[in-house]
């Protein structure tokens, strides 16, 4: 991913946080030389080794999977909010743009199954299920109904080798403009907008 060195995002921290409120992420993978993607939702966790790792998992029915055997290196992408910056906003000539934050993950791929793949599915339901009312477990459904539906499903786990995380965040204007824009963003319908608004604040306090 080209990144600005204005933009280079190198909080660990922060980037942990992202990748977990932005857990629905795009695994990139190569299937008979061409370039493929599955949209699937994520958990962060450590191996036993303090390692970071990212589980996911695939619907048998999805070919991807097949592709993996042999293979090692995949991508994962993670999309946070991003917002149209109108040239308009600034007090000066200019062409318009667009603010982002985006992670991309480069690691080693595994497959799982057994008790790991059940680990994986619990954190998991249980990680969405937070605050909700009626909240469900895996534990709590019966074990024919889950080994059921586990059946269809293949694990894989991803160890994290590279991060590379962009924030492009209006760094490069002066703070006339900055404030400018994040007023404009949060004057805007759209939620989106807001979400980037939020961020440059904490970049770059008013």
């Amino acid at each position: 991913m080209y990144i600005h060195p204005l933009n280079s995002w190198k909080n660990d921290p922060e980037i942990h946080d992202f990748l977990r409120k932005n857990a629905f992420a795009t695994l990139v993978t190569q299937v008979n030389g061409r370039p493929c993607a599955t949209h699937l939702p994520f958990v962060l966790d450590e191996n036993s080794s303090g390692e970071a790792i990212l589980s996911g998992h695939f619907a048998k029915a999805n070919p991807q999977w097949k592709s993996l055997a042999g293979m090692e290196d995949v991508l994962v992408i993670f999309q946070g909010p991003h917002a149209y910056i109108s040239s308009s906003w600034y007090n000066h000539e200019n062409v318009p743009t667009w603010n982002y934050l985006a992670v991309h993950v480069y690691g080693k791929i595994r497959m799982i199954a057994g008790e790991e793949l059940m680990d994986h599915l619990k954190k998991l339901v249980d990680t969405y299920e937070v605050g909700r009312p009626n909240r469900v477990r895996v534990e709590t459904m019966t074990e024919s109904y889950v080994q059921n539906q586990v059946r269809a499903l293949v694990g894989f786990e991803v160890k994290i080798e590279e991060v590379q995380a962009s924030a492009k965040l209006s760094q490069n204007r002066d703070g006339v403009n900055y404030k400018n824009i994040i007023q404009k963003l949060e004057e805007s319908p759209f939620p989106l907008d807001k979400e980037i608004a939020e961020e440059m604040r904490k970049i770059r306090p008013q």
